[in-house]
């Protein structure tokens, strides 16, 4: 018998002091508050932002288009201040038509960028930029309606935000947890200034923009006669036309459209002295 507790004794003891040491260690894991999933995340990743391109929402969306601003600005685009004469006149026309688009419940910015060269542009979350070229070559305040409502035409259809998402995933990018937020912003500044629109997204936008037009009482012809302006500019063609591809069959389709517009009582903004006098601070 002492022979069998000198046998078993130390290996006894070993077992019962591991067992004590797992039922201690169980108690102490449940008494303390376990990390959240979110939390364990925000530790792994320190900080970094993830977002789902798949199902961004307005906020999110409104969010990545300031930060695209700020970058665009960081990398000198030179924005005229807000209070300036040209950009309360432009902001006006845009708020205008953003209030009767199919997203009016976001907040709009819309600035003048201070560039010879005609052209426009949108990223998301309501951020539109208006070329002093382009400005200068519109005939009128009906004209330059047509070009922001375009632009306001491709925030609507979302249409920066699908290109983003297929150039994360073509890029490789894309994770299960989605995308750094700053690499999209990468993504929307070379969108933004680089890439053109695809020819069905031109096509998307000049219709929500036509109809925009209409419910803000524009004369609908101004994106017309605009277009068709550009048409017509031979040698170099406009640097929004290089962004804005294939103007001819665009016409065409816009003429049809204006040939059947529901909305032939539209016919604000076709004074030309007028909007000389409006833009004569360029």
């Amino acid at each position: 018998m002492t022979l069998l507790r000198k046998r078993f004794s130390r290996p006894v003891r070993r077992l019962t002091y591991g067992l004590m040491a797992l039922v201690t260690a169980v108690s102490v894991n449940l008494a303390i508050p376990q990390p959240s999933h979110a939390g364990l995340l925000d530790f792994l990743f320190n900080g970094i932002q993830y977002i789902q391109l798949s199902n961004l929402n307005d906020r999110q969306e409104v969010e990545l288009g300031q930060n695209i601003d700020r970058q665009l600005k960081a990398q000198g685009l030179p924005v005229y201040r807000q209070d300036s004469e040209i950009s309360r006149y432009v902001n006006s026309i845009g708020q205008r038509l953003a209030s009767n688009s199919a997203r009016p419940n976001i907040p709009y910015t819309f600035q003048v960028v201070r560039d010879d060269s005609i052209n426009a542009f949108a990223t998301m979350g309501g951020f539109v930029y208006i070329h002093t070229g382009l400005i200068e070559a519109a005939d009128n305040e009906a004209e330059l309606a047509g070009v922001v409502a375009h632009e306001i035409g491709h925030i609507t259809g979302r249409h920066a935000v699908n290109q983003m998402r297929d150039m994360a995933l073509a890029s490789g990018i894309a994770g299960a947890l989605g995308v750094n937020q700053d690499d999209l912003v990468n993504l929307g500044v070379q969108l933004a200034l680089q890439l053109p629109n695809s020819r069905s997204d031109e096509y998307d936008a000049d219709r929500r923009g036509f109809e925009t037009m209409g419910r803000a009482g524009y004369a609908q012809e101004g994106l017309v006669s605009f277009m068709r302006k550009l048409e017509g500019q031979g040698g170099n063609p406009p640097e929004f036309l290089s962004t804005h591809p294939n103007p001819g069959n665009r016409v065409g389709n816009l003429q049809q459209m204006l040939n059947s517009s529901n909305n032939p009582g539209a016919n604000d903004g076709l004074d030309a002295n007028a909007y000389a006098a409006r833009t004569s601070s360029l």
